[in-house]
Formats: structure tokens, C-alpha cells, sequence
């Protein structure tokens, strides 16, 4: 499916400056399945360079020139996009119905908001009526990093890539060591879309390798990064030096306040989604939220729920999970459900171990916790596996004491039929995004936390926007004589 390929740069497939291979594991398998390069210092600095020489052809490119691109590579994608679910689904172990049905169709739905919003920016603009002669410019950055995860590879490569070029910034790519096939796939539309030399480059590597060379590096501007709080704090560091803008978008541990009127529905839809994509998702609600009255028929309904999702291999088609994507991930989500039992949450579905039948793969069972206390280690850090937790609350003011006590804050999730107390809890809640009542945010709706999920704001007009710099520029318009 995908040809051997190693770094995409300058507008060409070129061979590392010092091979160091890496092998990319199928984790429903556990079997190698493509082996890459990871990038040294000569690598990055030869992708920096090459952005750095296009910069100013592309960001003097007019607007629509750089929108036809983007028009071009979406007709790519046609072509394309059963090879990414495909890679998707053999790297990081997506189950390839929902990789074609949410993983791939990421990269459409994402640019064409991108292309919405980008048909409103004013370039260049007055800055009011009471000063005529002050413009505002909207300017590229310059050259940017941008490092991905692996558990939404297109979902995040798109969100940074496609707002990047339309605003007029090169760029060098690292994609996750872990999930790099899709990305290879992704620079190959790019390059048939006709990117320009040197505009998008695209470099395999570690974080502590390339990811560290990008973001000290002093021709890089930008780096956008999303992964995990950690790695978030590191970059900043690094990148300090050089004083660069760095925007995160990081963890979560996000809290779904079910209240008693919302109906088994609510409990139902928590559950499925606390589960997808195998629970690695950073705005997973994976803290539930029960009212009291409603709470003993809660957890009866969310264990059955669990009981009932289906585990199954990546490539297997149907309604199921697939697995982790890595021994080390399947390591951190067993300790953390021993843990659970460990500290005296109630395990109601699930618990450690393969799942039964299973005797290899990354596989962990639907696990559910209830009489999940506030303190408990499963209540505050992220799990990023098919772990619930549930926790009783008495009243609103309980529920948003108990949701807001944790230094993340990416997506908060209300359940209620009563449209003023939503409302209320929905400005309460101390998050980047609030979901009620399995509403999706709007198509352009920013993607980001506060805290310590990072305050990244990606998607739409907001998202072309943390590539741009404003310049004040006055006197415009007036003659030497004035």
C-alpha cells in the first residue's frame, strides 16, 4: 500500500543524513509491520533551511493561489483516503470501519472549515473610524514546527499542516514515530497537489530527537505542538531560548455531569464515547458524573454498556475497539486499573488483563468503575484507555466543585433536560469546550483547553489565526506632504 519512503524534503523524497531505523509496531499483532528512519540534527536542519529559502515566495503567494492549493490536495484525498485509513488502522490500531469513517474523513471535514473561515480574513484592514490612517496586517509567522500524536494522526496533522499553509508559513512535520505511515501518505497528496518546494517538509523522528531540534531551533518561529502534558511543559522549556510561540494542545480528564432527567440514553452515549478510539482521545469524558437519585441504575446501565463493546482486531470489520497502541501504553492503562482496585473503587465491567480469548495484541477490557472518589488516582490522571469512572454528586454546585478540581481542562460534557441548567453549568464549568447533550461542537468550532490540556485554539478561523502575526502599520494613504 504504501511505498518505502524517508523524508520529504525541499519538495523531494531525499535519504537520511545518519539512517537510524525505528520499527513501526501493528499493535493488534504485536508484529513489525514497516520499519522507518528517524531523523538526526542534519535532517531538521536541512528541512528548517529549505523552509526557510521558500518562506518568501509563499508567504508573498496571493491568498487564492494558496487556496487552490488546498483545493487540489482535498481532490488528492479522494483518491487517497482508503490508503490513510488503512495506515491509520495498521499503525495505531484504529478498527477500519471507524478509521474510514472518522479517522480519514478528519482531513475533509477539518479543510473545509479551514476554507470557510479562510474566505473571511481581511488581510489587511483599517484599524476603525477614528483612525483612518492606521492598517492592520495580517502577516505569516515564518517557519514552523509542527509535532503530532499518534491516536488522531490526520485529525491533528490537518488541523496544524492545512491552517500553516493558508496562512502563508512554511513548515517542517514530525508526525509520531509510532504512527508515521499515514503522514508519509499525506505528504505524498501534498506533493501531487503540488506544494511548492520547500513550503511543507516532512521529517521522521523521536520526540527527544527531532522534537527537541525543532523547537531549539533559532529559524523556527513556531512550534505547534499536541501530545501529552509532559512533553507540553519540555517543548516550552526548550523553546524559551529562542522565544518562540508555542501553542499545546494537551491532556484531559474531562467530567460528564449526567443528571437524573437526562434518561438512560445519556448514560448509554457516555459510556460508547469514553470508549472510542480505545479511550485514547484527550477529550474523553472518562469521569462520570452521576446525580444520586439516579446513580445506582447509572452504573447498572453503564456496566452493561461495557460489558457489551466488543474488542476486536484493527483490520476486522464491524462495530468494536481495537487495541492500545504500544506495550507501553497497555502497561500504564493495567497499572492504573489495579490502582482503581488497589485505592477501593468499586470494578463493576472489565478490570486488568487481556480480554477473554485474546493471547496477543494490546488488547484491554471495557473497564468501569464505580464509588470513584474525588482524591482516587483513576479520578485524576489521564488513563488514555476504555477506563470509566463514576462518582456520585448531590446537587449542581457539588457536581461543578467536583468537575473543576483538576488541573486539565479541555471538554466538560453536561447531560440534562433542563435547557437553564445547562446553560448555567455550561459557563460554570472550567474547560475549553462544553457538550451537552451529545451535541458536536459546530463546524468550525476552536478545539483547545486552559489549564493544563494546553490553550491551543485549533479548527476554523481561530486555528488559521495562531499562525499569524498582526502589524500595526500608520499612515496609510497620506502623501509626504501631510
Amino acid at each position: 500500500m504504501i511505498e518505502k519512503r524517508e523524508f520529504y524534503i525541499d519538495g523531494r523524497w531525499t535519504a537520511p543524513a545518519a539512517a537510524r531505523d525505528c520499527d513501526v509496531i501493528d499493535p493488534s499483532t504485536e508484529e513489525v509491520c514497516a520499519v522507518i528512519s528517524l531523523g538526526a540534527q542534519a535532517d531538521t536542519d536541512a528541512a528548517v533551511a529549505a523552509a526557510k529559502r521558500a518562506l518568501p515566495g509563499w508567504r508573498a503567494t496571493p491568498p487564492a493561489e494558496r487556496r487552490a492549493l488546498i483545493e487540489r490536495f482535498l481532490e488528492q484525498y479522494k483518491a487517497r483516503k482508503e490508503d490513510l485509513a488503512e495506515a491509520m488502522s495498521l499503525e495505531m490500531g484504529a478498527p477500519i470501519d471507524f478509521a474510514r469513517a472518522e479517522q480519514a474523513s478528519a482531513l475533509p471535514w477539518h479543510t473545509k472549515n479551514f476554507l470557510r473561515a479562510f474566505d473571511k480574513i481581511e488581510w489587511l484592514r483599517p484599524l476603525g473610524d477614528h483612525a483612518p490612517d492606521t492598517m492592520i496586517s495580517m502577516e505569516p509567522i515564518g517557519v514552523v514546527g509542527l509535532i503530532t500524536p499518534w491516536n488522531w494522526p490526520m485529525n491533528q496533522v490537518t488541523l496544524k499542516v492545512v491552517p500553516a499553509l493558508l496562512a502563508g508559513c512554511t513548515m517542517v512535520l514530525k508526525p509520531s514515530e509510532e504512527a508515521p505511515l499515514s503522514s508519509i501518505v499525506f505528504a505524498e497528496m501534498l506533493d501531487a497537489a503540488g506544494v511548492p518546494p520547500g513550503v511543507f517538509n516532512l521529517v521522521n523522528g523521536d520526540g527527544a530527537g527531532v522534537g527537541t531540534q525543532l523547537s531549539a531551533h533559532e529559524d523556527v518561529q513556531m512550534i505547534s505542538f499536541t501530545g501529552s502534558t509532559r512533553a507540553g511543559r519540555a517543548i516550552s522549556r526548550t523553546a524559551a531560548e529562542t522565544l518562540k510561540r508555542v501553542t499545546l494542545e494537551l491532556g484531559g480528564k474531562g467530567a460528564n455531569l449526567v443528571f437524573a432527567d437526562s434518561g438512560e440514553d445519556a448514560v448509554r452515549r457516555g459510556v460508547q464515547h469514553c470508549m472510542e478510539n480505545t479511550g485514547q482521545s484527550c477529550n474523553a469524558p472518562t469521569r462520570m458524573l452521576v446525580e444520586r437519585g439516579f446513580y445506582d441504575q447509572a452504573v447498572e446501565i453503564a456496566a452493561h454498556e461495557a460489558a457489551a463493546t466488543r474488542v476486536g482486531p484493527a483490520g476486522q470489520p464491524g462495530a468494536h475497539i481495537g487495541p492500545l497502541v504500544n506495550k507501553t501504553q497497555w502497561d500504564k492503562v493495567q497499572g492504573l486499573i489495579e490502582k482503581g482496585i488497589e485505592e477501593g473503587a468499586r470494578l463493576v465491567a472489565g478490570g486488568p488483563g487481556l480480554p477473554e480469548g485474546v493471547n496477543r495484541g494490546y488488547f484491554v477490557r471495557p473497564t468501569v468503575f464505580a464509588d470513584v472518589t474525588p482524591s482516587m488516582t483513576i479520578a485524576r490522571e489521564e488513563i488514555f484507555g476504555p477506563v470509566l469512572s463514576i462518582l456520585p454528586f448531590d446537587d449542581e454546585a457539588q457536581a461543578v466543585e467536583i468537575a473543576n478540581d483538576t488541573p486539565y481542562g479541555l471538554t466538560n460534557y453536561v447531560q440534562s433536560a433542563d435547557p437553564a441548567r445547562r446553560n448555567r453549568l455550561a459557563l460554570a464549568l472550567h474547560s475549553g469546550m462544553v457538550e451537552m447533550n451529545g451535541r458536536s461542537r459546530g463546524a468550525g468550532a476552536p478545539f483547545g483547553g486552559v489549564g493544563q490540556s494546553g490553550r491551543a485554539r485549533e479548527g476554523g478561523i481561530w486555528g488559521i489565526e495562531e499562525f499569524l502575526e498582526v502589524k500595526a502599520i500608520s499612515g496609510w494613504g497620506l502623501d509626504a506632504a501631510e
